[in-house]
C-alpha cells in the first residue's frame, strides 16, 4: 500500500467528525427538542413535528383552556405517565380533521356538502336564504287555532274537585258518551241491574169492537213493565215481563142489525213474560233455558170468538225450553227441546149460560235443532228446523174433528252485521202441519222470516220485521190459521229529547179449509217527547183496516192515544 493512497481514508473520516462538529455547533438550540425522552416513543403519526407546525390543529395554549374529558379507560397510574391524550375532547388524529366552525345541516360547510333546506309548517313565512356565516332562520310556528264557539262560551263554573285542578289531584279519566241520554238508568240489587217503567194512557177508538158496525169509545191502558239483568262474568239471567189492561169503563150494546162476535165488555189483559239463563260450561259449551207466561184473548174482530159473549175468554199459555250450544271451532251447533200448554177459560154469553173451552186446550212438544258456520266475522250463514207434535185435552171438538196434529219447520238463512251499519237476520223456508182427522186439510205454505236494523245516519234507524205462524183455529172444517206479518218502522230523533216512529204492518189471515182469506194493514205514527230520564210524554196516532173476502168481516178503526211513561 503506497502512502498516497494510505492516507485517502484517514482524510474522508477527518472531513466527517469536522463536518459533524459544524452541525452539532449549529444545531445547539435546538437539541434539546431532540433529546431521547418517553415522547418519541408515543405511538402517534406525526409525534416528531411541533405543535406550532400543525396549523389545523388546537395550541397547547387552546387545549389548556378547555377543560379535558376524562377517560374511562385511564387509571391514576397511566394519567400521570402516559404520553399519548386521551381520544375524548382531544384533537383528532390519523388526519381527522374537526369540521370548520358553522357547518351544519344547514349552514357553511366547509366539505362543500350539499345544503339541507329546512323543512316549513304549512302557511308558515319563508325564512331568507342563510348564507356563509349567517345564522339560520328557524320559521315561525303557524297561528294558533281560535276556540270553537262552544268552548269560548260563557258556562256554569265547576268545582274544582270535578275539573281536576287541585294540587296533587290525580287526572280524571274521559268518560264514555252517552248514546242514550235520556234512556233508564235502572239500580243495582246485588250483581242484578233492575229497570222498570209504567206506562200510563188515555185515548179514543173509534171501533174498539173491531166489527163492520162500529162503535166509538174512549179508553185507558196501563201497561208496566220490568227488566232484571245479571252482571256476571260468566253465566247470565235475564227477566223480562211486560204486561197491560185495556179497559173501556162501560159495556157495548149490540147493533139493531143482530149479534155480533163483539163481547158486551171489551176490556182484556195482555202479558208476556219469559226468564231467560244461560249456564257457561267451558268456553265452547253453554247450556240454555227458558221459562216463559202468556196471558191473552183472541184478537178483536177475528171469527175465532162465539158470538154473543159477555166478555172475552182469557187463555193463558206457560212453557219451559232447554238445550245446548256448543261450538267446533267457526261451527256451532244448538239443540233445544221444548213443553208448552195453553188453556182457556169458559165462554160466558150475554144471557148468563157458559160453555167450556177444554177441546181448545192442548199440549206441544217440539224439538229445535240449527247449525250456522261464521264464514266471515261479520257473515254466518244457518240451516234450522223444528218437529212438534200437538195433543188436545179431548179426544174430539165441539164439531166432531180430531184435532190432534204434527208439524214442524225447515228454513235457510244467514245473521249479517255490515259495519254495524245493517245488522239482523234473514231467513226463508216452508212450514207444514197435519191433522189426525182426515177431513182437515194439510196446512202449509212459504215461511219467512227477517229481523234487520239499517242505522241510516246517526238519528235516523229503520227496521224491518217477518214472521210465520201456524196458529189453532176452533172453526168447522178449519185446519188452522197460515199468519203471514211484514212489519216496517222508522225512527229519526230530531232532538236528542224528540224522537218520532213511524210503522206500517201488513198480514196476512188464511183460513185452510174455509176459504177465508183476511188482508190486515196498519198505519202508525207517534211523537215521543222525553222530559227527563225518569218522564217521558207520548202521543200515538193509528189507523187499522181488515180487508175480508167473507160479508161482514171487514172493519176501519181510528185510535188516538196520549200517554206519559215513568221508568227508573
Amino acid at each position: 500500500m503506497t502512502a498516497s493512497s494510505a492516507t485517502g481514508p484517514f482524510r474522508r473520516a477527518a472531513w466527517l467528525r469536522a463536518a459533524t462538529a459544524c452541525l452539532l455547533a449549529g444545531t445547539a438550540g435546538h437539541a434539546q427538542a431532540q433529546s431521547l425522552t418517553r415522547d418519541l416513543f408515543t405511538p402517534q403519526r406525526g409525534a416528531f413535528v411541533s405543535q406550532q407546525d400543525r396549523p389545523l390543529q388546537p395550541t397547547q395554549a387552546q387545549t389548556a383552556r378547555a377543560p379535558r374529558q376524562a377517560d374511562p379507560y385511564d387509571t391514576d397510574d397511566m394519567r400521570g405517565s402516559r404520553g399519548a391524550p386521551s381520544r375524548l375532547g382531544a384533537a383528532p388524529e390519523f388526519g381527522l380533521q374537526r369540521p370548520s366552525l358553522g357547518a351544519s345541516g344547514t349552514g357553511y360547510d366547509a366539505l362543500g356538502r350539499k345544503r339541507q333546506q329546512p323543512k316549513l309548517r304549512p302557511g308558515a313565512p319563508r325564512p331568507k336564504s342563510a348564507g356563509p356565516g349567517s345564522p339560520v332562520l328557524t320559521p315561525a310556528p303557524p297561528p294558533a287555532r281560535p276556540l270553537p264557539p262552544s268552548q269560548a262560551a260563557a258556562k256554569l263554573p265547576v268545582a274544582a274537585t270535578f275539573n281536576g285542578t287541585l294540587p296533587g289531584q290525580p287526572l280524571r279519566r274521559r268518560l264514555k258518551a252517552d248514546d242514550d241520554p235520556f234512556g233508564p238508568v235502572g239500580d243495582y240489587a246485588g250483581s242484578f241491574l233492575i229497570k222498570g217503567a209504567l206506562e200510563l194512557n188515555g185515548g179514543y177508538d173509534s171501533n174498539p169492537g173491531r166489527i163492520a158496525t162500529p162503535q166509538a169509545s174512549g179508553f185507558y191502558k196501563v201497561s208496566p213493565e220490568l227488566m232484571v239483568t245479571s252482571d256476571w262474568d260468566r253465566h247470565a239471567l235475564v227477566a223480562d215481563l211486560r204486561g197491560s189492561f185495556t179497559g173501556y169503563g162501560h159495556d157495548f150494546n149490540n147493533p139493531g142489525s143482530g149479534v155480533t162476535s163483539a163481547p158486551r165488555n171489551l176490556d182484556r189483559p195482555d202479558f208476556d213474560g219469559h226468564i231467560d239463563g244461560r249456564i257457561d260450561v267451558s268456553r265452547d259449551t253453554r247450556l240454555l233455558g227458558q221459562g216463559r207466561v202468556i196471558v191473552g184473548t183472541d184478537n178483536p174482530g177475528s171469527p175465532n170468538n162465539a158470538f154473543g159473549l159477555q166478555k172475552f175468554p182469557i187463555y193463558t199459555q206457560t212453557g219451559v225450553s232447554g238445550g245446548i250450544d256448543q261450538n267446533f271451532n267457526r261451527l256451532q251447533v244448538t239443540a233445544i227441546g221444548s213443553a208448552d200448554r195453553r188453556t182457556y177459560q169458559q165462554s160466558v154469553f150475554t144471557d148468563g149460560s157458559t160453555e167450556p173451552n177444554n177441546d181448545r186446550n192442548f199440549n206441544q212438544y217440539a224439538g229445535t235443532g240449527r247449525v250456522s258456520y261464521e264464514v266471515l266475522p261479520w257473515l254466518k250463514p244457518f240451516v234450522e228446523g223444528q218437529a212438534d207434535t200437538r195433543t188436545h185435552d179431548t179426544a174430539v171438538d165441539r164439531y166432531g174433528y180430531m184435532r190432534d196434529s204434527n208439524g214442524g219447520y225447515v228454513k235457510g238463512g244467514t245473521s249479517f252485521e255490515l259495519t254495524r251499519l245493517l245488522t239482523g237476520e234473514a231467513s226463508i223456508g216452508w212450514a207444514a202441519r197435519t191433522y189426525s182427522d182426515p177431513r182437515l186439510l194439510k196446512l202449509e205454505g212459504l215461511l219467512t222470516s227477517a229481523s234487520l236494523i239499517w242505522t241510516v245516519t246517526p238519528l235516523t234507524k229503520f227496521k224491518l220485521g217477518a214472521d210465520t205462524t201456524i196458529d189453532e183455529s176452533p172453526l168447522a172444517g178449519v185446519s188452522g190459521v197460515l199468519t203471514r206479518t211484514y212489519t216496517a218502522e222508522v225512527d229519526h230523533d230530531f232532538r236528542r229529547w224528540l224522537t218520532a216512529v213511524g210503522k206500517f204492518t201488513y198480514a196476512t189471515y188464511d183460513y185452510q179449509g174455509s176459504g177465508r182469506s183476511d188482508r190486515f194493514n196498519s198505519l202508525e205514527g207517534n211523537l215521543i217527547y222525553k222530559m227527563s230520564r225518569q218522564l217521558w210524554v207520548k202521543g200515538t196516532l193509528r189507523r187499522d183496516q181488515l180487508d175480508s173476502n167473507v160479508a161482514g168481516g171487514s172493519y176501519n178503526a181510528t185510535v188516538v192515544m196520549l200517554g206519559v211513561r215513568l221508568q227508573n
